[in-house]
């Protein structure tokens, strides 16, 4: 079979993206990438990874439209267009459509009505509102997180098959969409194996860190995120660990708010901002760690996803601390793999980190549960079986 996977950004980097199409290659499966380019320079075609990558030309004016893609139809018509094209020069046999912002062009591009499996990333009607830009004007009034449901419920109907990142995300679409069970399948955000097998460490990275108490956050600092509660136990927990050091690795542009957090509350030596890094770093921050964090603000998406964090920590042996986000605290309550604060209340997030402190032999525990987790049953070449069974099964007439 001939997969044709669709995508509204630039590739490379999409660790989903990749992860998926080259899973499938091994199996058998063609994958044809549609893609886009904002540089002429980068080529309309290329082979990366074994994944036949088609770009197109996009501009920063359609990458803005984007984000009234269902307040106004330019986008969509301008992206089917292209899709359309795609679709005629590589006849792929289903398509596979990357997160619901490009669904509307894709189900407008395709005429021969080919069988369509709609990848829900995120819950992007409740992650958009959060956005910075739907805060004010005139975000907050032209776009709608309410319409983007309606239409994210509209694709998920139309579509052949669907697949999301966590139980929690499969029982909600479930409830509220009314679709049969069997209609969705479970492919979550996990790591390779190469990730923890093939990492190379950073020893001058570790050294650094190698007097410090380390609580270690990785991925977009976004607020939604609850770097602020972490932060705000700092007070509390430097006057029982004085080496203690918040590392953040990773931005958002509301990042000013945490510094100035720290700031106001005079504590800059405990907080170390390292901004974005490379991904081949994480293993040696994660490595250079004692308690590694996810310390999210409840919502309706937090509630119902895993942050990839979570399993990047656990894959190298390292104890976590979550808040109680429904799917997180089920994963590390079921997995025996760290503690769970209350969401939003900094002294829960300081008393567990001085649990972990107090009890190393607990964090020894954690680690090694964590990593047995990874290897055994939520590592991608073991998570990714579903999806391989689900293109297996797919019927092209269907």
């Amino acid at each position: 079979m001939r997969i044709g996977m669709i995508l509204d950004n630039t590739f490379p980097p999409d660790p989903r993206v990749e992860n998926e199409a080259v899973s499938l290659i091994k199996k058998g499966f063609e994958v044809c990438l549609f893609a886009l380019k904002y540089d002429e320079k980068e080529a309309d075609f290329e082979i990366v990874n074994k994944i036949q990558v088609y770009r197109y030309t996009s501009t920063k004016l359609n990458y803005k439209l984007s984000a009234l893609a269902y307040t106004v139809p330019f986008y969509s018509k301008i992206m089917s267009k292209k899709i359309e094209h795609f679709l005629k020069e590589t006849r792929v046999d289903a398509i596979h459509i990357h997160d619901m912002r490009i669904a509307e062009a894709v189900l407008m591009a395709n005429k021969k009505n080919l069988p369509t499996v709609l990848d829900l990333h995120d819950n992007m009607p409740e992650v958009m509102k959060f956005y910075p830009h739907l805060q004010k004007f005139p975000g907050k009034y032209i776009i709608s997180p309410k319409k983007w449901k309606q239409k994210e419920e509209m694709f998920i109907r139309k579509a052949t098959k669907v697949i999301t990142v966590s139980q929690e995300f499969i029982d909600e679409v479930v409830q509220r969409v009314k679709i049969p069970t069997s209609k969705i399948e479970l492919v979550p955000n996990t790591v390779r194996r190469s990730f923890y097998q093939k990492a190379e460490i950073n020893h001058d990275l570790v050294e650094k860190y190698r007097n410090d108490f380390v609580l270690l956050y990785l991925g977009d600092t976004g607020l939604r995120r609850g770097l602020q509660t972490a932060i705000a136990a700092i007070p509390k927990l430097k006057n029982v660990i004085p080496n203690i050091k918040l590392v953040i690795v990773g931005t958002n542009t509301t990042d000013y708010v945490l510094k100035q957090q720290v700031e106001e509350l005079g504590i800059e030596k405990y907080v170390d901002f390292q901004g974005w890094q490379n991904v081949k770093l994480f293993p040696s921050y994660i490595m250079a760690s004692n308690i590694c964090i996810s310390p999210l603000n409840r919502n309706i998406q937090h509630d119902v996803a895993y942050a990839n964090k979570l399993f990047q920590y656990m894959s190298l042996g390292k104890p976590v601390l979550v808040s109680d986000a429904i799917a997180q605290k089920r994963l590390v309550e079921r997995t025996k793999t760290g503690l769970v604060h209350k969401e939003r209340n900094p002294d829960s997030f300081a008393d567990g980190v001085l649990k972990l402190y107090e009890y190393p032999e607990l964090c020894k525990i954690y680690g090694i549960n964590g990593k047995f987790f990874i290897e055994n049953e939520f590592c991608w070449e073991k998570t990714s079986e579903k999806l391989i069974e689900l293109y297996k099964n797919l019927d092209p007439n269907s």
